[in-house]
């Protein structure tokens, strides 16, 4: 059920699949419940086997046939390795706290972003480029796929597992609880700025170094009005004017480079 429906088991376990995914879950603080080989994914034991044969860890490992296993896959081509796995619970003062002394929050929140794909690829991007923690939340107009469902994990390259990431808290809270810790929030935005708005900046003027939470909206409707409205300031990438805006994900990708490139964490 964790694997086809993409759905959290009682006890709170998703499924991942394939040797990438699982051995992304075993380097991961999460708790690995089992994992379960088919005939032709015994192939992968050895890749796993430094995390399995841990004496301190007891994962119990549980094999099946081709033909059942290709049964409860996810995948079209299923390669014979899959995980139960129980994803960490964060709070925010979990994801709001620097991760050392040198690094301010860099948070990414996604608002409303309704394809599992970009959802994965958001996270994926923001952790590659030094997000320090993540925030999957209903935008009131939509609410944000499951980061956690097999099409974000896969396209997270299990980026999901290893992000500290809050779910569920509406967002007016989550910017009041921002300007109370001194997180500065920026809205993403491919609207004009009505005249006595707020400005909008460039990626190059906004100051990544400090403590930021860059939320990405809707993939067709954006951020609500009045939540762009609430954020501390409003960001918008340049472009060609014969193009409207950017895929989420692809304007996501934008704006952390610079983020990473003012915070000194690209070689």
């Amino acid at each position: 059920m964790a694997l086809r429906g993409g759905l959290p088991t009682e006890s709170g376990a998703v499924g991942v699949e394939g040797p990438r995914l699982v051995e992304e879950a075993l380097r991961s603080a999460s708790p690995v419940r089992a994992v379960l080989f088919s005939e032709s994914g015994e192939r992968h034991h050895a890749r796993l086997a430094q995390y399995l044969d841990r004496r301190e860890v007891s994962i119990p490992i549980l094999r099946t046939t081709d033909r059942l296993f290709e049964g409860i896959a996810d995948t079209e081509q299923p390669q014979g390795v899959a995980a139960l796995v129980i994803p960490r619970s964060f709070s925010f003062d979990d994801i709001s706290r620097s991760p050392s002394s040198t690094a301010a929050p860099l948070i990414v929140v996604l608002a409303g972003v309704q394809d599992p794909g970009n959802v994965g690829t958001i996270l994926r991007t923001a952790s590659a480029f030094g997000a320090t923690a993540a925030v999957a939340s209903p935008s009131g107009q939509s609410g944000t796929a499951n980061p956690f469902a097999p099409k974000s994990l896969r396209a997270s390259a299990g980026a999901a597992l290893h992000l500290p990431l809050l779910t569920g808290m509406a967002l007016p809270i989550l910017l009041a609880q921002f300007r109370a810790t001194g997180i500065q929030s920026l809205a993403s935005s491919s609207r004009e700025s009505p005249e006595g708005d707020q400005p909008l900046l460039a990626p190059w003027e906004v100051d990544w170094r400090q403590p930021v939470a860059l939320l990405i909206g809707n993939e067709g409707a954006g951020l609500p009005e009045e939540i762009e409205r609430s954020a501390d300031a409003r960001i918008r990438i340049p472009m060609s004017s014969s193009i409207e805006s950017l895929n989420a994900a692809a304007a996501a990708a934008v704006l952390f480079y610079e983020a990473a490139r003012q915070r000194s964490s690209l070689p």
